[in-house]
């Protein structure tokens, strides 16, 4: 549960500050991603995020909504397959003025290499699929031909 009003995150393309005034703890926004507060405070440390500090020696890490979209796209981005390098930029590309069309060349260019990298992933699997497939072809084939041979050796 957010610590103050909820609102939605700002989605690609609005303002970063368009769930100003919401504040989120570690636990609830670990909670809502269903992920460990250990994985936020990587990706913080990963400088990916940049929560307030709050509290006696800034202890207590304090998430606006715009660390709350961060931490969103950074989810989609990982499991998209990029790196935690390729998601910074893209990031950061977002917190740039309004511009939006730098920060999409780049997220369209990231996917094209990911796509690449598991179609080739993919070709390689199905290669893969089709020798275990031939192996049990054979396997079954030997067992058949044995099959009689065995039979006749079991009731010797």
């Amino acid at each position: 549960m957010p610590s103050s009003a909820t609102q939605p995150p700002a989605p690609i393309g609005q303002p970063a500050n368009a769930t100003a005034g919401t504040t989120y703890t570690i636990t609830e926004l670990a909670r809502e991603f269903d992920i460990t507060p250990r994985a936020i405070r990587f990706y913080e440390d990963q400088g990916l995020l940049s929560p307030d500090r709050v509290g006696a020696g800034g202890r207590q890490r304090l998430y606006s909504g715009r660390e709350r979209t961060r931490l969103k796209l950074t989810l989609r981005g990982k499991r998209l397959g990029l790196t935690l390098n390729e998601i910074r930029e893209i990031l950061d590309l977002y917190e740039s003025p309004r511009d939006t069309v730098p920060q999409l060349e780049r997220f369209l260019a990231s996917l094209a290499q990911h796509r690449q990298a598991l179609e080739r992933q993919m070709e390689d699997l199905q290669a893969q699929l089709a020798e275990i497939d031939q192996h049990e072809r054979q396997c079954r084939a030997l067992l058949a031909a044995a099959a009689p041979e065995h039979e006749g050796a079991a009731g010797a």
